[in-house]
């Protein structure tokens, strides 16, 4: 059975159109598009293509209120909203993370997503033990779109490392540490666990900083990848760069342009703290700029110069990251983040 929908007005990857028919099949897939037609079907005004959520963790959203408090006298940080969501993480069980996924997921729909980019690093017991299925949460996240319909790109991601001097992993992260051997078998088994979904679905890799692996690791991460999609953190806060720079001799954005092939394929999320040759140099890279802008202007870290990274043939990307799927569609627009390119 297929399902038409048309609408007076659609903006088409050539432009706007009038009187356009859209045909889909039964997995939800668009197999032709027509303009010029008569109307029929589901009937709407305006059609547009429902974005993509590049950047989230699922459990996060059942923590939203928790941290952020309003006055003067607060202390609020990146940091201190980190110790608190370490704490939070270690009551999650299984059936916790995929409920919370698929109830984010549905709010994501609601707000006009129509996929989720899953950056997923929680993937161990309290304590750190693995589960005895390596891949039960990834699982759990495939479950949770299962239900709900919604597009998934699952990123397992690796987390190795507390800093950039190889530290041990402390009580708040060791649910998401693997050594590089386990987490290449993680990322097998994750792929199977999103093997029963759409054909649409994705698996990819995602090094989750450069402080949280060894940059020698980065080569075997994009060999693991290959055509599939590669994200990871990048030049989010000052006190990460000083502390890349300081072990490394450079910045983690020189690092990645010296050491890492880069094309559309590579996306790198927030790239707040940017010099003006980085922007440039990574911009031009064919490389994406994947923004929150919820998190970063909430945090105050600094705004993305966008303005310069458009100049030099950028592309962004943008996701919801912390807590509050379902507001970043609405608010893009009214953030600094996005005022600065305008």
């Amino acid at each position: 059975m297929m399902t038409s929908v048309w609408a007076e007005k659609a903006l088409l990857a050539s432009g706007w159109a009038e009187n356009v028919r859209v045909e889909i099949d039964q997995n939800g897939l668009i197999v032709s598009i027509e303009t010029d037609q008569p109307s029929s079907g589901h009937k709407t005004g305006i059609l547009l293509p429902a974005p993509a959520n590049c950047h989230s963790h699922a459990f996060q959203r059942a923590m939203a209120g928790l941290t952020e408090k309003r006055g003067p006298n607060t202390s609020d940080s990146f940091w201190t909203w980190r110790q608190l969501m370490f704490r939070f993480l270690d009551r999650l069980t299984p059936d916790h993370v995929e409920a919370i996924a698929a109830f984010m997921q549905m709010e994501m729909l609601e707000a006009g997503y129509s996929a989720n980019v899953e950056f997923h690093y929680l993937h161990h017991q309290p304590g750190g033990v693995p589960y005895a299925n390596l891949a039960e949460m990834a699982e759990r996240i495939a479950a949770a779109s299962a239900t709900t319909g919604m597009g998934l790109t699952l990123l397992p991601v690796h987390y190795q490392y507390g800093g950039c001097d190889k530290r041990p992993l402390g009580p708040g992260q060791i649910r998401f540490g693997n050594t590089l051997d386990r987490y290449t078998e993680l990322h097998a088994k994750s792929a199977e666990a999103i093997a029963h979904l759409p054909a649409d679905s994705r698996i990819g890799v995602a090094p989750h900083s450069l402080r949280a692996i060894a940059i020698e690791d980065l080569a075997h991460h994009a060999e693991l990848a290959g055509d599939n999609p590669l994200h990871m953190h990048l030049a989010e806060q000052i006190a990460e760069v000083e502390e890349i720079e300081a072990a490394h001799g450079k910045r983690p954005v020189e690092l990645v342009l010296e050491k890492m092939e880069l094309n559309e394929r590579r996306c790198f999320i927030h790239c707040t703290q940017m010099l003006p040759h980085e922007t440039e140099g990574l911009a031009r890279s064919g490389a994406i700029a994947g923004l929150c802008p919820i998190t970063e202007s909430s945090l105050g870290d600094g705004i993305f110069d966008g303005v310069r990274w458009f100049e030099n043939g950028g592309a962004i990307a943008i996701g919801s990251d912390l807590e509050h799927p379902h507001l970043a569609v609405g608010r893009t627009q009214n953030t600094r983040l996005l005022a600065t390119a305008a």
